[in-house]
């Protein structure tokens, strides 16, 4: 029988072989930083650690936007590991069902997180998706999906539906007023909400240099 302690690292190394070298922002890189926050916002929560690390590295395995949609991939990737390493069926279920339910679904919709470390776990995420390096990964998305960078001509779309986001492809400018510049406000945790209002001004900031530049202010 693993420890918990060998059940993460084992973890650890499976997501960092898996996704190393991808470019488009959801790669080894970013599941560190997500695991790394959600242990910063855990030590200040009454949460399973355990869960909350596991959910943090196994959230993008099988992200829905590389497969096609496909929103049942990852959670089925996250249990298929766990169960081989004879991780409890009653934990296995509430890493997976923080998964499902972790994905930014929309400005008009919401993405409630039914335990705690499910909202850990998804405050982290987000923290990883705003400030600089928030920007530098729209940028990477944007240029892995071919969009254009900013077309004036185009408006931000305050999505209804999960199917309306996904289906976007908008340019990278837009998706700030789409989804980005709504995390500070969607924030679960103390400590989230705290680390989220500096890069929320971070981008603020970048925004307003991006469109005096755009216009020939400055």
């Amino acid at each position: 029988m693993l420890t918990k302690e060998e059940i993460i690292e084992k973890t650890a190394a499976y997501v960092k072989e898996l996704l190393s070298g991808e470019g488009s922002g959801h790669d080894w890189w970013h599941i560190l930083r997500v695991w790394n926050n959600a242990k910063t916002i855990a030590a200040s929560e009454n949460t399973d650690l355990f869960i909350v690390e596991l959910a943090a590295l196994l959230h993008d395995i099988g992200d829905h936007k590389f497969h096609n949609g496909d929103e049942t991939i990852g959670p089925r990737m996250a249990a298929e590991w766990l169960g081989s390493l004879k991780v409890q069926n009653e934990t296995i279920d509430l890493i997976c069902t923080i998964i499902k339910e972790l994905s930014f679904k929309g400005a008009g919709t919401t993405s409630d997180m039914s335990s705690i470390e499910g909202r850990i776990v998804q405050d982290a995420d987000r923290l990883d998706a705003i400030g600089a390096i928030g920007i530098a990964r729209s940028f990477a998305y944007g240029g892995h999906k071919s969009r254009e960078m900013y077309n004036p001509t185009i408006s931000p779309e305050m999505h209804d539906t999960f199917e309306a986001y996904k289906n976007s492809t908008a340019p990278t400018i837009n998706h700030f007023y789409e989804k980005l510049l709504l995390l500070k406000d969607r924030m679960h945790t103390q400590t989230a909400k705290r680390m989220a209002q500096q890069r929320h001004e971070y981008m603020e900031a970048y925004l307003e240099q991006f469109f005096d530049e755009w216009n020939g202010l400055k």
